[in-house]
C-alpha cells in the first residue's frame, strides 16, 4: 500500500512539473501598470504625496471593445470631503491609462449597471453627505465623451427602485495604499 501511495505522489509530481507554465494573467499586467499611472498622475510633490491615499479598482469592459476599463475608488485626506471620495473611470492607452472621468462625492457601493448609454456601460455611486441626507444610488450615463462629474446633479439621475447591475467596489476600507 504504500508503494502504491508513494507511486501516486511521484505520478502526481512528474505531471504539475511537466504541465505548461500559464502566462502571467492580463489583470496583474493592468494592476501594476494601473498603480503606475495612478502614482504619475495624482503625483504631487514627494513632499506633499498623502500617505493616506488608497484604491480600489475594478476591471471591467464598460464599452464592449473587449478590452476592460478600469473604475478606480480613491480615499485619503486629499481625495474626500464630507460628501464622498473621488472615483476615475480610465481607459487602456497602450500600457498605461488615460482619464475618461474624474467623478466627486461617491461612495461605495459603486455598480456596473446593466444597461448602456452611448455604447458604454452605465454606473451608479451612492451619494450621501455634504448636505445631502438620506443617500441614493445614481446613475450615470455615457454622454458619448464622458460620465457625468457629479453624481448629486443633472444630468446625473436618482435611482428609484432596485438598481440591475453587478456591485463591483463594495466598500472603502481594506485598498491598496498608493505610496510606500
Amino acid at each position: 500500500m504504500r508503494g502504491f501511495f508513494s507511486l501516486i505522489v511521484i505520478l502526481t509530481w512528474c505531471l504539475a512539473q511537466a504541465r505548461p507554465q500559464q502566462p502571467a494573467a492580463p489583470f496583474s499586467t493592468a494592476e501594476g501598470s494601473l498603480k503606475t499611472f495612478l502614482q504619475t498622475h495624482l503625483e504631487t510633490p514627494p513632499s506633499n504625496r498623502d500617505k493616506t491615499t488608497q484604491y480600489f479598482s475594478a476591471f471591467v469592459d464598460l464599452n464592449g471593445d473587449g478590452t476592460p476599463e478600469a473604475i478606480v475608488y480613491l480615499t485619503g485626506q486629499s481625495w474626500c470631503g464630507s460628501g464622498g471620495c473621488r472615483t476615475l473611470i480610465l481607459a487602456r492607452n497602450r500600457s498605461s491609462w488615460r482619464v475618461v472621468t474624474h467623478i466627486t462625492i461617491t461612495r461605495p457601493p459603486i455598480r456596473v449597471l446593466s444597461n448602456a448609454s452611448n455604447g458604454w456601460r452605465n454606473i451608479s455611486v451612492w451619494v450621501q453627505g455634504g448636505g445631502i441626507q438620506p443617500g441614493y444610488e445614481a446613475e450615470l450615463r455615457f454622454d458619448g465623451k464622458t460620465y457625468p462629474s457629479n453624481p448629486s446633479v443633472p444630468p446625473a439621475r436618482r435611482l428609484t427602485g432596485k438598481a440591475i447591475g453587478e456591485v463591483v467596489i463594495r466598500s472603502s476600507q481594506g485598498g491598496t495604499r498608493l505610496y510606500p
